[in-house]
């Protein structure tokens, strides 16, 4: 039976490549959080596919809501407000998800609230550490997203810097599908990483002096491109000259 004084807020985020659903109660206690991944199915092309993307969140949109709403122990009724990623994100992504609770929130009758998930990635510091006040800078790496934001001690958010071409996660998945090294990129690099020296190739750093605060990841892939060529060469060279 629901507590009259609980607000609970249903969630739905489907911006990518992932079919997510949560259930929240009063802002702050997660009552359950599903997550289909797609992470199998976009491994053979090597980065997500839109088209495919969408396609699978149809398929599992309305199961991973009914699942999240059954982990929480409570029913459609008892949901006082849905909420939806409704940008940034892949285009076809996002309308599986607003699509979903624009028909929740019209047959149940209870309020729809868009969310943009960048931001949002920001305002979840106060799910683990409620006590979090605003007046930080904050850095969000997700997906295809890099970029710093500004929060001031209304937590008014003001992105100060970005990526001008490459998100870091772009770059991750590039070099690691040149490399042969499997989908997603990320993990893969950083267990590899953590054995490797650091001190071995001096790769570029650029806009270190652009006076602002943007980044850029695509150099360091063309340059890890054309070292491993190099690299192919000189091995190429030496086989040839011992033959």
């Amino acid at each position: 039976m629901k507590d009259k004084k609980d607000i609970y807020v249903l969630g739905i985020e489907s911006s990518c490549d992932d079919t997510c659903a949560a259930v929240v109660a009063n802002g702050r206690d997660i009552l359950s959080n599903l997550v289909s991944s797609q992470n199998e199915i976009h491994k053979k092309y090597g980065g997500v596919v839109p088209e495919v993307a969408s396609r699978r969140h149809i398929e599992m949109i309305d199961i991973v809501i009914m699942e999240a709403l059954e982990k929480a122990g409570i029913g459609l009724e008892a949901i006082d407000a849905i909420s939806v990623t409704n940008r940034p994100g892949l285009i076809g992504s996002l309308l599986v998800g607003v699509g979903a609770a624009k028909a929740i929130s019209y047959a149940a009758g209870i309020p729809l609230i868009a969310v943009n998930h960048l931001e949002a990635h920001l305002y979840s510091n106060l799910l683990e550490n409620p006590k979090t006040s605003g007046g930080f800078l904050g850095l969000i790496v997700s997906g295809g997203h890099s970029s710093l934001y500004l929060v001031d001690e209304e937590w008014n958010i003001k992105k100060v810097g970005h990526t001008v071409d490459d998100a870091a996660g772009e770059a991750f998945d590039k070099i690691a599908r040149y490399l042969s090294l499997g989908y997603p990129g990320g993990p893969v690099i950083d267990r590899l990483a953590a054995d490797g020296d650091e001190d071995l190739i001096e790769f570029p750093r650029p806009m270190m002096e652009s006076g602002d605060f943007n980044f850029s990841f695509s150099g360091l892939k063309t340059a890890l491109i054309y070292r491993t060529q190099c690299d192919s060469h000189s091995i190429s060279d030496n086989i040839n000259a011992t033959l």
